[in-house]
């Protein structure tokens, strides 16, 4: 990097469930100059699709693009004027987006849900990462899969999830036909919102072999595909583009997107990544052996290893996934912000919120408070993190959470800490099952809104007896894209270089405690009991109750 560039930025988009936030950071040493959110008008949409009122099924979850773009024309702008630089001084954009959010248009990229005669078709519109209703034709790639020795599997610890790319592919086949073949392109977000920047349809290879079933370059064959459903042989086609690595040039700011955002004509734009994956970056976590949890509404677990080995219930692992030159491991918790916020929604009595408002503190920081109170163990309950799911490491989505130990004395703080000890446990399930399966493990890095809770980040180092990094940087994906955006914009020669001098943590903000650790041991053997009899056989109760209720709801 020369002296002329000290006065360089890059920026930072990072798409999340419910808003677009953007970061300016000098590209000198990641310091964050400016920073903005949009917050999308639909938001998740779960019940009705906007404008026609259609109802949507049982663990449906989908996005309007029309929010996307909004990101670019409100919060892009908002961060350059807030940060005082021009945009002469941008060298380059990059984006984040969750995965799999996925999404059918045309040959030119147009959206399916934006023509007038498919508005009030679901299937047309955009599937949110969180879309479960696929669960179906996820049980059916996998069983498949497994009775043709399909080579592909194993990588993904031997099941395909129900979130992922062709598991929702086929749901539009096989339940909206018309939809099905009216979508010349079926694309992954992370890829749509580069196209719409630039011009240029591109495909990250991230996104492509995480969620798109990307092994050695190739995707699942014609014969697979026709043995899953005969009119779904020629899927690949729709998903079919060279893929291009994390960290290269996609293209340059077009004039419509330099309308949007104000950015200037021919700013490169950088290939799109997914926001768990790009945050390796900002933590400074791009070598092998180093953990990143991107912890929020759900989490996010990715590492690097030197080594290819198969790890059970991974969601993937991916040959230059994260970085380039090694093996990117992802695991994940479909629900974790997710659950405390559904449990102060629908758990908690009127007196408690108005005491928190009495002390001008959230819901969730009083019942922190009152949690923290109590020695670990004192509450005789041991909970199931699978109110969304299980991602990692049993990938079934028809599993639901479970509360063990409740008694009438049990108080809301109670539970709330038994559902924040759970998240604790379902990590350090990932955290074993990877280290068992020869994944080295050598530091834990933590990023996301859940860090503003440091009793709760206390808990997860007790829980799972390591230290933690925390990212310092509030916005590690926007951030972590900035670093990207710096790569290809050719101010660093590597992700390497970008990310050591961008990156922005914290190294053992929290230790765990011994006489803490040593209790939770036993909770969590307790949770491993349960864990196992719901999860791998011992009993099929959560299944039966899914299937009764989806029954009852149509």
């Amino acid at each position: 990097m020369t002296g002329s560039d000290n006065d360089a930025v890059a920026i930072g988009i990072d798409f999340g469930t419910l808003s677009g936030r953007v970061v300016v950071a000098s590209v000198a040493d990641g310091r964050e100059l400016a920073s903005a959110e949009h917050v999308y008008a639909h938001g998740a949409i779960e019940e009705t699709l906007p404008g026609s009122g259609v109802r949507l099924p049982r663990s449906w979850a989908l996005q309007s693009p029309q929010d996307w773009v909004d990101v670019l024309r409100n919060a892009v702008p908002a961060a350059l004027a807030a940060s005082g630089v021009s945009p002469d001084q941008v060298v380059g954009v990059a984006t984040d987006f969750t995965a799999c959010t996925i999404l059918p248009t045309t040959a030119d990229g147009t959206p399916l849900c934006e023509l007038d005669d498919l508005a009030e078709r679901p299937h047309a519109w955009p599937k949110l990462w969180k879309h479960h209703a696929a669960q179906g034709q996820a049980d059916r790639i996998n069983a498949v899969a497994a009775e043709r020795g399909e080579t592909w599997l194993p990588r993904y610890g031997g099941k395909i999830s129900s979130e992922w790319a062709y598991a929702k592919g086929l749901q539009v086949l096989e339940e909206d036909p018309e939809v099905y073949a009216r979508a010349d392109r079926w694309i992954e977000a992370a890829d749509w919102i580069v196209w719409q920047l630039c011009g240029q349809e591109t495909r990250n290879v991230c996104t492509a072999g995480y969620k798109g079933i990307v092994q050695d370059g190739k995707r699942p064959s014609r014969e697979y595909l026709a043995a899953l459903n005969p009119e779904f042989a020629d899927f690949n086609a729709k998903m079919e583009h060279p893929l291009s690595g994390l960290g290269d040039k996609a293209g340059e700011i077009t004039e419509q997107a330099a309308a949007w955002t104000g950015l200037n004509v021919g700013t490169v734009v950088a290939v799109g990544n997914v926001d768990a994956h790009v945050t390796a970056a900002s933590g400074k976590a791009v070598g092998p052996g180093k953990l990143v949890a991107i912890m929020g509404t759900s989490t996010c677990h990715v590492v690097n290893g030197e080594h290819l080995t198969e790890a059970p219930g991974m969601c993937g692992v991916v040959r230059d996934g994260i970085t380039p030159g090694l093996w990117g491991y992802e695991a994940g918790q479909s629900g974790v912000g997710d659950i405390f916020a559904w449990f102060t929604k629908n758990g908690v009595p009127g007196s408690y919120a108005e005491e928190a408002d009495k002390r001008g503190v959230s819901i969730h920081q009083y019942l922190t408070e009152l949690a923290a109170e109590q020695p670990v163990g004192a509450h005789g309950l041991v909970a199931l993190d699978w109110h969304s799911g299980n991602r990692s490491v049993l990938v079934d989505h028809d599993l639901h959470g479970v509360i063990l130990g409740l008694g009438l004395q049990t108080k809301p703080e109670e539970i709330y800490r038994a559902l924040v000890e759970a998240t604790a446990f379902g990590t350090r399930m990932i955290v074993e099952t990877l280290t068992k399966s020869g994944v080295p493990i050598e530091e834990f890095v933590a990023a996301g809104g859940l860090l503003k809770n440091r009793w709760l980040m206390q808990t997860y180092a007790d829980v799972l007896r390591m230290p933690i990094t925390v990212l310092t940087s509030e916005q590690g994906p926007a951030l972590g894209s900035a670093i990207h955006a710096a790569v290809a914009a050719g101010v660093y020669p590597d992700i390497y270089a970008a990310s050591e001098a961008m990156g922005k943590i914290e190294r053992n903000a929290y230790v765990p405690d011994q006489a803490r650790a040593d209790a939770y041991d036993e909770l969590y053997a307790v949770y491993e009991e349960v864990h196992d009899h719901f999860g791998r056989g011992g009993s099929k109760a959560l299944h039966t109750l899914h299937r009764i209720a989806t029954e009852a709801a149509k």
